[in-house]
């Protein structure tokens, strides 16, 4: 459960994205990142706390609409639905630019239109295959990340017998260490916290755990520890390694990631192309994951009548399969756009995700601070400070989406997610509210579970 968080919330937003952070901030991205680590872990946290509660279908959508209000669980769950879907299109993006450092020549819709039909195929089969899938692929990135991290630092501070050590020269050597001044800072969280999205999965895959009490307390403690430590030390490793401006080019079209270029400017042999085969692998992986949770989320939607009850059915080997297909559409819209030969397609994507997983994030803990009202502490996982971190956590999502209305390349995206909650927000109103379907059955059911856990399991 915790690769499988892991799946989304180390992929491409890591790997990729974090040029587009270095050009806003420039060493201070570090600070950045230490901040949106912050954050996230406390939304995973306050996540993995309601779920472990209560380790409902549909997760903290499900949770929003019992604690806030059945619009609120309707307006998560389509929100994260919204996340996801473009989610995994952005990632198979990022596959076919990774592909192109080998193969140039080769138009990246191709590469884009192979990986499409290979996680779609794969999403078809059975759960238990997707989650030994996904742990094996978070697996080698895990691994990847953390190899990175202690070659990488010893690059910095030892160097190699032909390459001297830089030490913290690149940190203040070109403008200082805040180049853009302290707000820059706060802007790069509008990139920043797209590289988090995941880490709310563990919730929504508690459903389906064998033992959804001790896996989702497990997994929300490992992962809040491991994105800190990730991303922190990554960003450090490669803006001590490379001159942010260097770095920083690759924001627009990104053909290679600031990991691969660390390698190759260092001359090291085939230590570059080894990295990209890891950076693919994590993209793979993210667009695997990702529409794993769009497929879930649209079948739980389904389940309680607030989409077409179409997509609550299942095949026979458990996958809901109608939900799986309407959640390719970003992967088709990714196809579309590849082959149309739209500039920037990375970039429009991460920032439509961006602005519906900033809602999702901003539901769950709105969601906690009222579950926290009616439940207390009865959880067998809480939160340290309850609804007081939860509040910050809440302050800093509100934070990152006023950063977006100030990133000009994020504004039209921003437009485009908010005009799709306006639609739902309608189609609500219009009907939907009219014929959802309770879960009450589940929530009793879920009580029951975790009242059943020793005390001393429960400390």
């Amino acid at each position: 459960m915790t690769m499988i968080a892991l799946g989304l919330a180390v992929g491409t937003g890591l790997f990729l994205g974090s040029g587009g952070a270095i050009a806003i901030a420039g060493p201070a991205v570090v600070v950045s990142y230490a901040i949106g680590s912050l954050i996230a872990a406390i939304i995973g946290a306050c996540a993995g706390e309601m779920a472990v509660r209560y380790p409902v279908r549909g997760g903290f959508g499900t949770i929003a609409g019992k604690f806030i209000s059945p619009y609120a669980g309707y307006l998560t769950r389509w929100a994260y639905w919204a996340t996801t879907v473009p989610l995994a299109g952005a990632e198979l993006v990022a596959v076919g630019q990774y592909m192109t450092y080998w193969w140039p020549e080769i138009p990246l819709w191709i590469w884009v239109v192979a990986s499409a039909v290979l996680i779609v195929g794969l999403n078809f089969a059975s759960v238990n295959s997707f989650g030994t899938l996904e742990f094996f692929l978070s697996s080698i990135k895990v691994i990847a990340v953390v190899v990175f991290i202690i070659f990488g630092l010893i690059l910095v501070f030892f160097g190699l017998p032909n390459t001297p050590p830089p030490g913290l020269t690149n940190l203040h050597a070109d403008g200082g260490f805040m180049p853009n001044g302290l707000s820059s800072i706060w802007l790069a969280l509008a990139i920043v916290m797209f590289s988090f999205g995941g880490i709310e999965l563990i919730s929504v895959s508690a459903a389906e755990a064998k033992d959804p009490v001790r896996s989702v307390r497990s997994a929300a403690k490992a992962m809040m520890w491991r994105l800190a430590f990730f991303y922190v030390l990554s960003l450090f490793v490669v803006v001590a390694l490379i001159p942010w401006r260097d770095a920083s080019t690759l924001k627009d079209e990104i053909e290679t990631s600031p990991f691969v270029m660390v390698f190759s400017q260092m001359h090291i042999p085939y230590i570059a192309g080894i990295t990209n085969f890891v950076v693919l692998v994590a993209a793979l992986s993210g667009a695997n994951a990702a529409l794993y949770a769009a497929t879930r989320q649209l079948h739980s939607l389904g389940s309680e009548r607030m989409a077409p009850r179409v997509f609550a059915r299942t095949n026979g080997r458990g996958v809901p399969a109608q939900a799986l297909a309407l959640s390719t559409l970003g992967a088709i819209v990714a196809v579309v756009l590849a082959i149309s030969g739209v500039g920037g397609i990375f970039t429009y994507m991460m920032a439509l995700v961006t602005v519906c997983v900033l809602v999702v994030w901003a539901m769950i803990l709105i969601s906690y601070l009222k579950f926290k009202k009616v439940e207390g502490n009865k959880s067998p996982f809480t939160v340290w400070g309850g609804a007081a971190t939860a509040t910050v956590g809440l302050i800093g999502v509100i934070a990152t989406f006023v950063a977006m209305f100030f990133i000009g390349d994020m504004l039209a995206s921003v437009a485009v997610g908010l005009g799709f909650f306006l639609l739902i927000t309608v189609i609500y109103f219009a009907g939907v509210n009219k014929q959802i379907a309770t879960n009450d059955d589940a929530f009793a059911e879920a009580k029951t579970m975790t009242a059943q856990i020793p005390t001393v399991q429960k400390k």
